[in-house]
């Protein structure tokens, strides 16, 4: 009788465990969901809303790089404050409650230095989030590491509701309601940001190291570098690719639907992941991502009236984002062990993302406005050329593989 009672006990602890890991799951995925449904309101058509009270290209390579340069900035502070206090959590419910307090300024102004200010303080709480979620959700997944694609594929989706409904709402109707869009995502992220578990950090081997010795080491290095490059080769695509879309004809509509095709494609890699790493491993995979990136920005640049060739671009997104953010993400989780995870995180955030997003954002505008769109293009093909070289030169593929755990 004993014996059964207690089966039954640890019966309805498992069924408990289970649940509550389940509620987890969702918890995560709603606020990758409305993380990234924010970036499907901002990347593709904040620099029309920009365009439509009358900034010039200049300007808005400038304002659409606010956001970038926050992202240099602001994690490693915020990396920083979460492993210095343990309260990870906390950091992000304060980030995303003063974040979606200062976006609440996009309603209050329409000139230049008043837009930059807002950007600015809303980026940068709103960049400190996302490196201290992500080493939350590895933390929760453990020795699944390789789930974290399922995860974060609920932020694609989000970035898919926002980039179609809102290309189409505005074939209909006026570009200033991009504003309440944001609103909502940034009070959708709040919300989750409260939902999301409490990880404890494990202790590592590597707990005594500086995290100057990590950083130091030829393959993190390369690493790093290969992907500021990969995203200095973004900045155009993020901050032109709408209206260099609707400047040569397309219906808004018609870009919703073609950077949502890029985000399907990315789920569908996202799902893929766990035996893609089985079988080929991080470096191959990123590899082989900047390849691809190299090709896809040559057909963005040289075949935008070729619906064909765009739509390729676009289906290549899988590659350039999907597979390379996994990989890159994943190789930055083992790099960045124990006490350091957080700010490893944030230090590839600001020094990729960011770094790289600002410079790519910045140099965009003169050479959009002086030499076009083609040469624009090109030149962030060879910026993904120059990645790829210094992954295949530095990381070495036969010696780095990391090895991964797949259920």
């Amino acid at each position: 009788m004993r014996l059964q009672v207690r089966m039954c006990v640890l019966s309805v602890y498992r069924i408990q465990h289970v649940n509550q890991a389940k509620n987890y799951y969702w918890r995560i995925a709603g606020f990758y969901f409305f993380y990234y449904a924010f970036i499907g309101m901002f990347a593709p058509y904040w620099s029309l809303y920009l365009q439509s009270i009358h900034f010039s290209a200049v300007e808005i390579a400038i304002l659409m790089s606010v956001q970038p340069v926050m992202r240099m900035l602001a994690p490693n502070l915020w990396g920083w404050l979460a492993d210095h206090t343990g309260k990870r959590l906390l950091v992000v419910q304060i980030a995303a409650m003063l974040s979606a307090v200062f976006y609440l300024g996009v309603f209050m102004t329409t000139s230049f230095w008043g837009m930059f200010l807002v950007l600015g303080l809303m980026s940068f709480f709103w960049s400190a989030s996302m490196p201290l979620v992500e080493a939350t959700t590895l933390s929760y997944l453990g020795k699944h590491a390789t789930r974290y694609g399922r995860i974060r594929s609920w932020g694609s989706v989000g970035f898919i509701v926002a980039v179609v409904g809102l290309g189409y709402a505005f074939d209909y109707i006026a570009i200033a309601w991009l504003l309440w869009a944001g609103l909502i995502c940034e009070l959708g992220i709040l919300i989750f940001s409260r939902q999301i578990p409490d990880t404890p950090v494990r202790p590592h081997h590597t707990d005594h190291q500086s995290i100057r010795k990590i950083m130091c080491q030829p393959r993190v290095l390369a690493l790093f570098g290969a992907c500021f490059l990969m995203s200095v080769a973004h900045g155009p695509y993020y901050t032109f690719f709408s209206i260099y879309l609707v400047e040569h004809g397309y219906a808004k509509s018609a870009v919703g639907a073609l950077w949502a095709l890029g985000v399907i494609c990315e789920i569908a890699v996202f799902f893929l992941m766990p035996r893609l790493m089985l079988r080929y491993g991080f470096t191959r995979i990123l590899v082989a991502s900047f390849a691809l990136a190299v090709v896809r920005f040559m057909l963005i640049g040289w075949g935008v009236d070729v619906l064909l060739l765009l739509l390729i671009a676009q289906v290549l997104h899988a590659a350039t984002f999907g597979a390379y953010h996994a990989a890159s993400v994943g190789l930055v989780h083992e790099f960045f062990q124990g006490r350091h995870q957080s700010k490893g995180q944030a230090l590839f955030g600001s020094l990729t993302y960011g770094a790289g997003g600002m410079l790519g954002g910045l140099a965009s505008g003169p050479i959009w406005q002086y030499y076009g769109a083609t040469v624009l293009y090109s030149c962030s093909a060879v910026m993904a050329l120059m990645g790829l070289l210094l992954m295949m030169w530095k990381l070495g593929m036969a010696n780095t593989e990391i090895a991964v755990q797949v259920e």
